[in-house]
């Protein structure tokens, strides 16, 4: 107990050691972007900084594999020039027993970043994109699903205008059950059209089944009109719909099986928020694959050699992994693959192949 609690406070020094490193690089490289993009003349120095500690933990959050697996070469790498590998198995210690501490303090920080970080960086993900767009000056999210259905926002000079559905498709641009509820400029209400229906065409909301209240009147019920069709003017278009929706990263894990079920029954399709929900549930898997990959090579005594090879070799097959996951991920999202194998697929697989070099290595 007393090596095993050796080897895990060793990988969780060498795991802070470069994810501080990271940190420290990313906060620069961070800062120069927002400092670029923003006109020093309207955001201060104070406010370009906060922007940038809003950014950074989704970076870190993206990157976590690849520091992982940089902590476990740094571990081993070490752990081989004390020769303290050498005399662990000259105690009757195998190679697998001794990956067990660093295993288990990948697997517990897995847990902690799906179930603590995750939630930070959905909530820094999404104040930074509020306040990126304030200093930008432009507009924010035009649409917001609930249990009550699906929000939009449109506006012109003349004011805005509020709409509600019941249902879409799956782009946005038909509505069903919906309520159109016009703001003037000075922020009272003047319009109110519900319909049965309506289309976003070039322009326009498309308008059937129309029921419209003029509430500037004295009696909107006795002065309201019906029509079979209409069309109101619209300033949205369907690309600004479908950037409007939260992406899977902005939403807090223990959220997001609930906004699934409200992007559904609004009608829209959620298989991007699927995949990315189980990808962060097979997250601590993929930190522990990372370990047995960057322990496969560098489990090893310096005198034999070639360990400038074997790092390289980690790190490659590190970053294949790493890229195999995206790409998963991305065939996922557009149905190519079952959301299952594109979440679970790579990180058992890159479990098992490192763990089948190991028992090689170790029992020849």
């Amino acid at each position: 107990m007393t090596l095993h609690l050796y080897f895990a406070r060793r990988f969780l020094q060498s795991f802070l050691m470069v994810f501080a490193a990271f940190l420290g690089i990313m906060v620069l490289l961070d800062l120069v972007e927002q400092i670029r993009r923003f006109d020093s003349a309207e955001v201060s120095f104070v406010q370009t900084l906060g922007l940038t500690i809003l950014h950074v933990p989704e970076s870190l959050y993206a990157i976590l594999p690849l520091i992982v697996i940089l902590a476990t070469l740094s571990l081993f790498l070490s752990l081989a020039r004390t020769s303290e590998l050498v005399v662990t198995r000259a105690a009757g210690r195998s190679a697998m027993r001794s990956l067990l501490a660093p295993l288990s303090v990948a697997l517990l920080l897995g847990i902690a970043a799906v179930t603590v970080f995750n939630p930070m960086v959905a909530a820094t993900k999404s104040q930074y994109e509020v306040v990126s767009n304030r200093f930008a000056a432009g507009d924010s999210s035009v649409l917001s699903i609930s249990q009550e259905g699906l929000w939009l926002r449109q506006g012109d000079g003349m004011g805005q205008t509020v709409i509600r559905a019941d249902r879409a498709n799956l782009d946005g641009t038909e509505l069903y059950g919906a309520t159109f509820l016009s703001f003037s400029d000075s922020g009272g209400p003047q319009l109110r059209i519900e319909a049965e229906s309506a289309r976003l065409e070039e322009g326009a909301w498309q308008l059937q089944g129309v029921k419209r209240w003029n509430l500037g009147a004295d009696n909107p019920e006795a002065r309201s009109t019906r029509a079979n069709s209409m069309r109101l003017p619209s300033t949205l278009t369907r690309n600004q719909i479908l950037d409007s929706f939260a992406t899977p990263q902005a939403i807090p894990i223990w959220e997001l099986p609930g906004f699934i079920s409200d992007l559904e029954e609004a009608g829209f399709s959620a298989r991007k928020h699927r995949v990315w929900l189980q990808m962060e549930m097979a997250l601590p898997l993929l930190l522990v694959a990372m370990v047995l990959v960057g322990a496969g090579f560098t489990m090893r005594h310096t005198r034999f050699g070639r360990t400038g090879v074997m790092v390289l070799l980690a790190l490659g097959l590190g970053f294949a992994l790493y890229f195999v996951r995206n790409l998963a991920q991305i065939l996922g999202e557009s149905g190519q693959i079952p959301i299952m194998l594109a979440a679970w697929g790579p990180p058992v697989a890159a479990i098992l192949l490192p763990l089948g070099l190991l028992l090689h290595w170790e029992d020849g």
